[in-house]
């Protein structure tokens, strides 16, 4: 990078840091919300144009445009077309019943559903775990990869070893195999977005991440507009696999799984996962959340799907299969050298507003389900605050390596999460669906689906060498048997597990009420 590039970069980055201080101090002088509100939900004041860019920008980072354009294939848009749903239900459904609920974490809704507060502790336990050891290691390595490859940053093993003084001990003695360069970048995101998270609190979260959504969404679809003028808007050389819309059995998403899991996975994820809906939980009204939501839906159509496959799959055009290098080799092509700067201001701005918004959402979810609840209620919010940020900033630097060695980012990624996101849902699922349930029974529910999916998935599913080359449904005559069909069984098997516990263990007889009346209850 020359002058001029390192001038716009941090230029650009210092005025959004300004912009969004000088936005959060004047809300927060005009608020009279409490220090927990303000740092949790943002003083209840987001209008819906925040509540959106919060809602996009939370879930856009360079996990997706590195991981999904690393596919190289246009069958990954799935996961983003697919959100509307989610989306749809989290407006209609999930919003009216967390705010009447007067809910700060989608987890206190569970403990008012369910007879005991067991579960509520042991889901936030699992979003705690997904958040600083899945999500927040995954932002910071992605994003760093990222601006290694499009400007082939490298220091020589003396400056590296000079630099990473300045990184945790911890994650430097984690990392023998990692290039110290990519480490380093990932640590400076992880401080940037963890002060944003812990001096600013929920509402410069939402401020950062719409602020800077506009440009990222901007930029990103001049990317592809400049990819494909590159190689003449022709796909033609490029296998018909990675250009349809339709998945054979053996691809990433087949064509079925849009019909069984893929629908639970985007109802879990949007509609149950607190990193996203703390967002809509802080507008000052149901139809704020609403409205916002529904923008945010339209994004996820119109806008999310081209700027994170068309990339990678005019890539695979012009550089062959190179996995997640693929995005930012083809930026590093088609963009004007003097943009340069311009561009990796946009993405560490993307790394940031999802790193600070796990952040945020993690913090919340120790201190309101953890530390209040079972240390001190009383505690100082802000000092808190602090020290859970700290502490899971150190954590997620420290496990970057382990991203390192992944052959995909967003494959990895889903398979993780799927030992979370159906065991959960199943949680929710019966909470709403049912009424006379013991939190026990339901945690008994859960363990069993993460236990189940782990077998599946460790052992059945990805353990080929034992099975002949293949899966072991094979011998059931299931070769066509995906992960993601799996999570419907894990999800709806759990359900039951936690009926049948409710009943023959606990005693209870559950009573069905069904979404309907769970809404109006």
């Amino acid at each position: 990078m020359d002058v001029l590039q390192v001038a716009v970069f941090f230029g650009l980055m210092v005025a959004l840091a300004y912009f969004t201080w000088a936005k959060v101090s004047a809300a927060k002088a005009a608020s009279h919300a409490s220090a927990d509100k303000e740092i949790f939900l943002a003083g209840g004041g987001l209008s819906w144009f925040f509540v959106a860019g919060a809602i996009t920008l939370t879930n856009l980072s360079t996990d997706q445009l590195v991981g999904m354009n690393g596919a190289q294939m246009f069958l990954l848009a799935w996961w983003e077309i697919a959100g509307f749903i989610g989306l749809m239900l989290l407006a209609f459904v999930f919003v009216p019943i967390y705010y009447r609920e007067k809910c700060t974490t989608v987890t206190e809704l569970l403990e008012k559903k369910y007879d005991g507060g067991s579960i509520r502790t042991v889901i936030s336990g699992l979003f705690l775990a997904g958040n600083v050891f899945i999500y927040l290691p995954a932002v910071i390595y992605s994003g760093s990869l990222f601006l290694q490859s499009l400007f082939g940053l490298g220091i020589d093993e003396g400056a590296a070893a000079a630099a990473m003084e300045a990184v945790p001990a911890i994650a430097v003695e984690a990392a023998p195999a990692i290039d110290p360069t990519l480490l380093l970048i990932a640590a400076i995101f992880a401080i940037v977005g963890a002060a944003y998270a812990i001096l600013g609190g929920l509402r410069a979260v939402a401020v950062l991440d719409t602020y800077s959504g506009v440009g990222i969404l901007g930029l990103a679809l001049v990317v592809v507009f400049l990819a494909l003028q590159a190689i003449g808007f022709d796909f033609s050389g490029v296998p018909a696999e990675r250009l349809s819309m339709v998945g054979d059995n053996n691809s990433q998403i087949p064509w079925h799984t849009l019909f069984t899991g893929m629908i639970f996975i985007q109802i879990f994820y949007w509609s149950t996962n607190q990193n996203i809906t703390q967002k809509a939980l802080a507008a000052p009204n149901v139809k704020e959340a609403q409205k916002g939501i529904m923008a945010a839906a339209i994004i996820r159509v119109l806008v999310v799907p081209p700027i994170v496959v068309i990339p990678g799959v005019v890539a695979y055009k012009l550089f062959g299969g190179v996995g997640d290098k693929a995005y930012g080799m083809l930026v590093d092509q088609v963009l004007p050298g003097w943009t340069s700067g311009l561009f990796a201001a946009m993405i560490a701005a993307a790394v940031l507003t999802t790193y600070s918004a796990v952040m945020n959402a993690t913090i919340t979810l120790w201190s309101v389900d953890f530390h209040r609840k079972f240390i001190n209620e009383d505690v100082d919010v802000v000092k808190l605050n602090r020290k859970v940020g700290f502490a899971a900033m150190l954590v997620s630097i420290a496990l970057v390596p382990l991203y390192a060695n992944a052959e995909s980012i967003i494959d990895l990624l889903q398979q993780l999460n799927g030992l979370l996101s159906m065991p959960i849902l199943s949680a929710f699922a019966a909470a709403l669906l049912f009424r006379n349930m013991d939190a026990r029974a339901a945690v008994v529910g859960l363990v069993y689906g993460v236990g189940i999916y782990a077998f599946h998935t460790f052992f059945l599913y990805t353990n080929q060498e034992m099975w002949g080359g293949t899966t072991y449904y094979r011998y059931l005559g299931l070769e066509w048997l995906h992960y993601i069909d799996v999570m419907v069984f894990v999800l709806f098997s759990s359900i039951v597990v936690a009926l049948f516990t409710n009943r023959i263990v606990f005693g209870k007889t559950a009573q069905f009420i069904g979404f309907r009346s769970a809404k109006a209850a």
